[in-house]
């Protein structure tokens, strides 16, 4: 496991488009969220313990904001020949078990995940109703023990957003595992 910290944010940038299967079934592009005020975009994965260790909070927060106007949608990366746990068939299963209350997606090209920038699972993009990045950065401020939680990054900027705000620029990364890229696409 190589740990990684995400990168500053491209502040302002827009969301990049993307079509890709979901778990629950279809496809799910970025026009399916049009009507959200804010949208979470996660790129997260089954096996990667820094997931799993902030899984439930993610469940929570996106129980807690959908209602209020925000979507969320995860977005699986990974290489699932190298790491067959995060196959889609393994994703559908982890999507029903844990009761997803988002849609999960599954990147087979990568190319999203390039899109986006994306380097780690979990990996958080916040985008405005416009669909401009106004936050990339870390879930809260204890990847791995939910009981130390003091201050809840990402619920904050998507609670200025919903409230007309634009949300701080001062941003912490994010930490995981580094996204298991295909071949020679491998960074």
């Amino acid at each position: 496991m190589v740990l990684l910290h995400t990168p500053p944010g491209e502040l302002g940038a827009p969301a990049a488009p993307f079509n890709l299967p979901a778990a629950v079934g279809g496809t799910r592009s970025l026009e399916n969220y049009r009507e959200a005020k804010a949208l979470v975009v996660m790129f997260l994965c089954n096996h990667c313990p820094y997931v799993q260790a902030v899984e439930d909070r993610i469940i929570a927060l996106a129980k807690e904001m959908t209602p209020l106007g925000a979507a969320f949608v995860a977005i699986s990366p990974n290489d699932a020949v190298t790491y067959p746990e995060d196959s889609f068939p393994n994703m559908k299963q982890r999507a029903q078990e844990k009761g997803y209350p988002f849609d999960y997606l599954f990147d087979a090209s990568q190319q999203t995940a390039k899109a986006y920038g994306a380097v780690c699972t979990p990996d958080f993009f916040l985008f405005d109703a416009e669909r401009k990045l106004r936050y990339r950065g870390r879930l809260d401020d204890s990847p791995r023990n939910p009981t130390a939680v003091r201050r809840q990054d990402l619920k904050e900027a998507i609670q200025e957003i919903l409230s007309g705000r634009t949300p701080s620029v001062q941003q912490a990364p994010c930490m995981g595992c580094s996204i298991k890229w295909r071949g020679a696409d491998r960074g």
